[in-house]
């Protein structure tokens, strides 16, 4: 009876000096005075995302026309996938004429340009809150179009197969608003008259010449009175305050075809050339160009967007001013018959089309491929903006 007890005896004092053993720091790292004894870290649930953040959500705000909703990380699809190098390349270019919001982070965005993606995104979940970008009445889903900057042949001189000018602002702008619209200036003796000497270049189509008033610059491959060539940009520089009317909402109106697109719209012309003045028409908005000299060393040289920044294929977004300001990072999501979307973009362009608390014109690039898209890109939207804390 006494052995069982003193047995009894020594293994409850064995399990107490495991339990104390148990509480103490490891003997390769003892706490140091005044330190609190280091504890293992929480383990991960299962099924969690990485990047959702835990902190309390701030209250919806209204942005213009727009309603921006608080959301955690989780909400934006595709956001652990994208690859955020030209992104980041894109945002470094809206550093360099940033707003008072964004300049804090400036410094910290030209440091994360090396580093990794896995960086540059958990920089992005501690210092921005993502926001839904809704209508006041609550409609988070959109509409995303596209816009290029087109490569068109061009003369110096008006010859007999280039004789569609394209013209510098008139001296008298200012003094008429609107202007004359579209059709004035193409067969009023007076219009014609203010715009005489101001041709920049001539072109051979005038469905080319609408598609660089729409898009808003382009690059023109010059031939010069001596016979060389040179590529130059055509950038914005004003128009004649006119509305802008869509030639693809006429045709639809008018019930000449189902397929607004560029490409339906060119098939169009392509079937009734006697109408086609009348289709321009339509459009009373008329844009007037600046001449730029465009580097032969970088030609990923883009145009610059309002925000004065240089325009990134695929990373630059037009947006309504009031709804997003210039320089916020926004995550984009898209899906259609033409693009699956999911990335990073910066609002860092305007357009008089791009009307709505939802809604961008994607910036696809120069040329024959970006010009393919563009025509073709209509599809629904949903953003997210990205707001420093």
């Amino acid at each position: 009876m006494k052995r069982l007890l003193w047995h009894a005896v020594m293994a409850l004092i064995v399990g107490m000096l495991a339990s104390c053993a148990s509480r103490l720091p490891e003997a390769d790292s003892p706490a140091r005075p005044g330190e609190a004894t280091p504890t293992a870290p929480a383990p991960e649930v299962a099924g969690t995302d990485p990047w959702q953040d835990t902190q309390p959500l701030p209250a919806p705000r209204v942005q213009g026309n727009s309603r921006w909703v608080p959301v955690r990380w989780a909400e934006l699809p595709g956001f652990n996938e994208d690859n955020l190098f030209e992104a980041w390349t894109a945002w470094i270019k809206s550093c360099e004429r940033p707003g008072p919001v964004f300049a804090p982070l400036c410094a910290e965005v030209r440091q994360l340009s090396i580093a990794s993606a896995a960086e540059q995104r958990a920089w992005m979940v501690r210092r921005l809150q993502p926001h839904r970008v809704e209508s006041l009445e609550g409609q988070a889903e959109g509409l995303l179009t596209s816009y290029y900057e087109p490569v068109i042949p061009a003369s110096r001189l008006p010859t007999k197969g280039f004789g569609v000018p394209l013209y510098r602002a008139p001296a008298s702008l200012g003094q008429r608003r609107p202007w004359y619209t579209r059709q004035e200036i193409e067969s009023l003796p007076e219009a014609q008259a203010a715009l005489r000497g101001r041709e920049i270049a001539w072109i051979a189509d005038p469905v080319e010449a609408m598609v660089l008033h729409i898009q808003g610059s382009g690059r023109l491959r010059i031939t010069e009175p001596d016979g060389s060539q040179r590529m130059v940009r055509l950038a914005f520089a004003a128009t004649n305050d006119q509305p802008y009317k869509s030639i693809g909402r006429w045709l639809l109106d008018q019930n000449l075809t189902r397929d607004a697109t560029w490409p339906g719209i060119r098939q169009w012309l392509s079937q009734n050339p006697q109408r086609s003045t009348e289709l321009l028409w339509s459009n009373p908005r008329y844009v007037f160009f600046k001449e730029e000299a465009l580097s032969g060393t970088d030609p990923t040289q883009g145009p610059r967007g309002a925000q004065g920044v240089e325009l990134t294929p695929g990373r630059s977004i037009a947006v309504e001013r009031q709804n997003i300001p210039y320089g916020t990072p926004v995550w984009l999501v898209s899906s259609g018959p033409t693009a699956q979307l999911q990335r990073l973009v910066m609002a860092q362009d305007t357009g008089s089309a791009i009307i709505g608390p939802v809604r961008a014109d994607y910036f696809a690039g120069w040329g024959a491929d970006a010009g393919e898209l563009a025509g073709r890109l209509k599809q629904p939207l949903r953003l997210w903006a990205l707001w420093p804390r």
